[in-house]
């Protein structure tokens, strides 16, 4: 079999012990602060706690951008160089991101064979597709069969990212979910419902005033998703909100039947969008 190496764009809030295990590349996407520094979307804890307390004291919200043609071309160029053979780009939503189209332009600029994912997902979702690649290799499956059962299993839903924030603020300005009747107002201590549809887009679905109606809220629609007793995998992700995201696990734990979980922490650039306080989770249906 040819080597594969998986990128995974650094949205993917993939737990830290997983990048190793699974062999996979960070392509991290961007922070601009408005005084025109920039740092990059790292997978490192000290950095993301440090990024939570100053982005929670920031008076403007910075940017996020996505990696340029250029940085994708030198990320596949230095894998080639590595010994890599062919490599599978996973990508946040297009949805939400140009990260895929920078990836496909780049990837026709290249010699070693390069397949781009769109996941239709973000967050605590995308390292399971990365997972998963890594289980149908095992298999014995090729990377265009590999990336051609990932579209399918996208398609019927085997993933979910579904989360509640805590400072739709940060939505709005963050400019990824729209104004709409019935979001806007006095938000304060309301904490918003959202998911990933099966377009890929984020959209709001519920509010709920209070910690424990908020978790009964996100139960609620994993439960109008995935049906109750359920196989499944968890990845529970939260923006400084650990507390929140383990209280959600043992929901869960009594509703379904959770082969493996693991706790991450939302990245530099989804916490620009969803702000502090924010928890969830990224599923992964196995039956």
């Amino acid at each position: 079999m040819p080597r594969m190496k998986i990128i995974l764009d650094s949205t993917g809030d993939i737990p830290r012990e997983w990048i190793d295990k699974l062999d996979v590349t960070i392509a991290p996407l961007h922070i601009v602060w408005p005084d025109g520094n920039q740092e990059d979307d790292t997978r490192d804890l000290d950095q993301i706690r440090d990024f939570y307390s100053r982005i929670s004291n920031a008076s403007v919200l910075p940017k996020t951008s996505q990696p340029s043609v250029g940085e994708f071309v030198n990320l596949f160029k230095e894998i080639q160089n590595a010994g890599y053979e062919e490599i599978l780009t996973i990508c946040i939503s297009r949805n939400l991101s140009g990260t895929y189209d920078s990836a496909i332009t780049a990837s026709q600029q290249v010699d070693i064979p390069v397949k781009v994912l769109d996941t239709k997902l973000a967050s605590g979702a995308m390292p399971f597709v990365a997972l998963r690649a890594r289980e149908l290799e095992r298999a014995g499956m090729n990377i265009e069969e590999i990336y051609k059962n990932l579209e399918s299993e996208i398609s019927q839903g085997r993933y979910r990212a579904i989360f509640y924030v805590s400072n739709f603020d940060f939505l709005i300005k963050g400019g990824r979910v729209s104004k709409f009747q019935g979001f806007i107002g006095s938000l304060l201590k309301i904490h918003v419902g959202l998911w990933i549809n099966p377009e890929g887009k984020l959209i709001p679905f519920e509010k709920a005033r209070g910690l424990k109606r908020a978790q009964e809220m996100l139960i609620r629609k994993t439960e109008q998703l995935v049906p109750p007793g359920s196989k499944i995998r968890l990845i529970m992700v939260d923006a400084d909100a650990r507390e929140h995201a383990k209280a959600l696990l043992e929901i869960l734990k009594k509703r379904y039947q959770v082969e493996s979980f693991v706790f991450s922490e939302m990245g530099k650039v989804i916490t620009t969008h969803v702000g502090p306080g924010t928890a969830g989770y990224g599923l992964e249906v196995l039956t």
